[in-house]
């Protein structure tokens, strides 16, 4: 009878480890998403680039040497040449990934520039999809359709620092892609981002991010983009009610609001669940004791 209370307090606190580091992974997947908010406004991509970023996921770039890039981080020409990795975590368990996506990246300018006047479009892939399985989620271009193949940012020498916006929209089945940007292989060129979600029926924008690139000399004139202090925001608290899904899905309306965390990632979940399976094997051990 001796071992059993010190497997059942070893159970105990096991379960109580991992609800607190899966408490702790919502609360900064929640306070991620604040941020890049923040980092979005404060850069002047919304409302200049975007009307509106309500994302429901955090989105992570990731550059071939360099490794997963801060948002707004400050990169070279040499180190945005290969094709980036991307991933995802969403908000929180109801967030819902699935279907089909539409990835972007655009080139808003140095701060202050006139979006109306169109974007250097770098990438441009209809249909991508995201793997299951635990977060981050990987985004995969492999069965999409690569209009724009990526090419890497290359701003005129002296114009400043460019914003290089990364966002991944939801693809809904009414998406069509519009004339002139529906055939694989177009070359990169000038667009205007707001007009080609509008004309193609694009959902909303499910994450994003942003990086900063510079030719040469800053130019004194450009102010750099503000930067953004983590620790002064303030996570959204859970909810707790767990009954609903916030929609994150390329299949559907596309729709996707910033919910506030609603509990622990399924992933989470099963690892929590194999705790209490050892707890319970615990008690069972009593009577055999």
């Amino acid at each position: 009878m001796f071992f059993a209370p010190v497997v059942l307090s070893f159970a105990l606190a096991s379960v109580k480890l991992v609800a607190a580091q899966n408490s702790t992974a919502s609360n900064n997947t929640a306070l991620g998403i604040e941020a890049i908010e923040a980092h979005f406004s404060q850069a002047g991509l919304v409302p200049s680039l975007l009307a509106t970023f309500n994302p429901s996921a955090v989105l992570t770039l990731s550059y071939s040497g360099v490794g997963d890039v801060s948002p707004g981080q400050a990169l070279t020409q040499q180190q945005v040449q290969p094709v980036p990795g991307l991933s995802v975590t969403p908000a929180n368990s109801s967030v819902e990934i699935s279907g089909t996506y539409t990835i972007v990246m655009a080139d808003a300018g140095p701060v202050g520039t006139d979006e109306s006047q169109g974007q250097t479009r770098h990438w441009l892939v209809n249909g991508a999809t995201i793997s299951n399985g635990s977060s981050p989620l990987n985004v995969s271009t492999d069965s999409g359709v690569a209009i724009t193949k990526y090419g890497g940012p290359a701003p005129a020498a002296g114009s400043g620092p460019h914003r290089y916006a990364i966002l991944l929209f939801a693809q809904p089945n009414s998406f069509k892609a519009p004339d002139g940007l529906n055939t694989a292989g177009t070359p990169i060129s000038v667009f205007n981002l707001q007009d080609y979600v509008k004309n193609s029926g694009l959902g909303a924008v499910v994450a994003g991010t942003y990086i900063t690139v510079a030719n040469g000399a800053d130019n004194s004139s450009i102010p750099a983009t503000s930067a953004v202090v983590s620790s002064t925001l303030s996570a959204p608290q859970a909810t707790g009610s767990g009954n609903s899904t916030t929609k994150a899905s390329g299949s559907g309306s596309g729709s996707s609001g910033a919910p506030s965390p609603t509990g622990s990632s399924s992933a989470a979940g099963m690892t929590i669940a194999s705790v209490q399976n050892v707890f319970i094997a615990a008690l069972a051990g009593l009577f055999f004791l």
